[in-house]
């Protein structure tokens, strides 16, 4: 568990005083990004979202400090949350948990350096092998990266909740974490949840769909997207059912590659076979489709890396 006493604790270790330093100076020549617009809403007393129209960002209150789960974007989006945060719910950021390593969801960690970042092990891996790519400034990876890793679980002390992070399957990315508060009966999926979006799979993995079963076995009513619009705050009780529906999309294009597999297809020839218009008018329909058929055609021969 994680409490006060761990927080101190990680905030004291021989290295940290460089790094608050490194992380200030990079912090400080982050992009700003361009103005948010974000908005905060309540889902039940306790949980919020912020979102921007398409991405989400969960956020848990407690009286002791609260729990954000991705940053987004950028610092200026991350610092408007954080703003809205600090209006409404008027206590501190504890702890970042951070979702997925796609820059659109953790780049915004560099206005978070008050906090314990959190992450899974394979997101700090590929999240660092991201902004190696982009050439990004050292001092500016460690302002980003997690503080601390996990493989399987871990378990946060807060105001009274305990608040659960997981690591439930491979999906949008091999390192996805999710935050499962059982006391409230809800959790926060990060981009292992597309609502009434096309799924992104260009890190993803065909096994998505074994691990949204992993998430519809807790026992939780509200399951919280980190993709789509933010109708949740209005009708949490459906999310379920948009869970559901989500995942009915890979089962489709699964069962549908299936079939080009079994007759032979190569994957170009399972790409231009496979379409299912019915989906057509999912945002990101046309740009993602063949992204996904490789997917599923690569996870169902072995061959995806």
């Amino acid at each position: 568990m994680l409490s006060k006493s761990v927080l101190a604790l990680a905030f004291s270790l021989p290295l940290s005083l460089s790094l608050f330093v490194t992380e200030a100076i990079a912090a400080q020549a982050a992009s700003s990004g361009p103005p948010a617009d974000g908005k905060l809403e309540q889902i039940i007393p306790g949980h919020y979202v912020y979102s921007t129209g398409a991405r989400i960002s969960g956020i848990i209150a407690t009286s002791e400090g609260v729990v954000v789960l991705d940053s987004l974007s950028n610092e200026a989006m991350a610092r408007h949350e954080r703003q809205l945060i600090a209006e409404t719910i008027r206590q501190p950021v504890r702890y970042l948990i951070s979702g997925t390593h796609h820059g659109n969801y953790a780049y915004g960690n560099v206005a978070y350096q008050d906090a314990i970042r959190i992450g899974h092990e394979n997101y700090k891996t590929d999240l660092l092998a991201e902004m190696k790519m982009n050439n990004m400034p050292t001092a500016q990876q460690a302002a980003i990266l997690p503080h601390l890793t996990f493989r399987d679980r871990m378990t946060i002390t807060l105001g009274g909740k305990g608040i659960q992070v997981l690591y439930i399957g491979r999906g949008h990315t091999r390192g996805n974490a999710i935050v499962f508060v059982p006391q409230d009966r809800i959790v926060y999926l990060s981009e292992l949840f597309f609502d009434k979006r096309f799924p992104f799979m260009a890190d993803g993995y065909a096994d998505w769909i074994g691990t949204i079963d992993n998430a519809l076995k807790l026992d939780a009513d509200i399951f919280v997207p980190g993709q789509g619009p933010s109708s949740i705050a209005s009708n949490p009780r459906m999310s379920r059912e948009a869970l559901v529906k989500a995942r009915q999309v890979l089962v489709d294009y699964r069962d549908a590659v299936q079939r080009e597999v079994a007759r032979g297809a190569t994957e170009d020839q399972a790409v231009a076979a496979v379409l299912l218009p019915q989906y057509r008018d999912m945002v990101g329909y046309y740009e993602q489709r063949p992204v996904v058929v490789r997917r599923m055609y690569q996870g169902l021969k072995g061959t995806r890396p």
